[in-house]
């Protein structure tokens, strides 16, 4: 039976996760959890040469060896990116966290999507492991969708929210405002006459709405 995967974003913020491997897929992985915060150790006796710079810096701690028992001790998350399958079983089986293995999602318990981030936006595209690079053809045809606009829209709508939040005390029109600045309407103008109109067009809905 497939399993049926259950979506969600991950706060890794300070947590320790391990990533057993030291090539290019281990770098991609590592240096992905790296800019979600999260604190690194990565085993394995050889790393990449980006790898060996974060390393340098102090970003990650780099254990110089193959995989032992007991080298999860602690972890919250665990990527199993060796090029022998039988580490990454091993690995598999003695991780007692979130653990995903490359190129083997029967191994893992969670799956990594394909990912696009417009600032504020995450876009996670999942084929369940049927085929991860028609996931990631997905992801290039939603970047080119959705643009840098709509990042720069969606920190404007943040302090809007605010606004709202603090100048409007009826729930209802809140509820209404939240609808208008983030409606269908709003990302067609913003595709087709950029953020500056957009923002203009939400900050005039925002002053009628305190003025009535």
């Amino acid at each position: 039976m497939e399993p049926s995967y259950y979506p969600a974003f991950i706060n890794i913020e300070g947590k320790q996760c391990v990533v057993v491997g030291g090539g290019k897929v281990a770098e991609r992985k590592a240096l992905s959890l790296l800019r979600s915060g999260a604190m690194i150790k990565l085993i394995s006796p050889r790393i990449t040469s980006k790898l060996a710079a974060e390393k340098t810096k102090g970003n990650i701690v780099h254990i110089n060896r193959d995989y032992l028992s007991g080298d999860l001790k602690g972890a919250f998350l665990v990527i199993a990116a060796t090029s022998n399958e039988e580490t990454n079983r091993v690995v598999s089986s003695e991780a007692p966290c979130l653990v995903n293995v490359v190129d083997a999602p029967e191994l893992a318990n969670f799956i990594v999507p394909s990912v696009i981030k417009r600032g504020l936006m995450t876009i996670a595209i999942s084929t369940s492991g049927a085929s991860p690079a028609m996931a990631r053809s997905i992801r290039i045809e939603l970047e080119t969708f959705y643009s840098g606009e709509l990042s720069k829209y969606l920190f404007f709508l943040k302090k809007l929210r605010k606004k709202i939040l603090s100048q409007i005390s009826s729930n209802k029109i809140r509820r209404r405002l939240f609808k208008e600045i983030a409606s269908k309407k709003m990302l067609d103008v913003l595709r087709k006459k950029g953020y500056k109109e957009a923002r203009y067009s939400a900050l005039r809905i925002f002053r009628e709405a305190v003025s009535s």
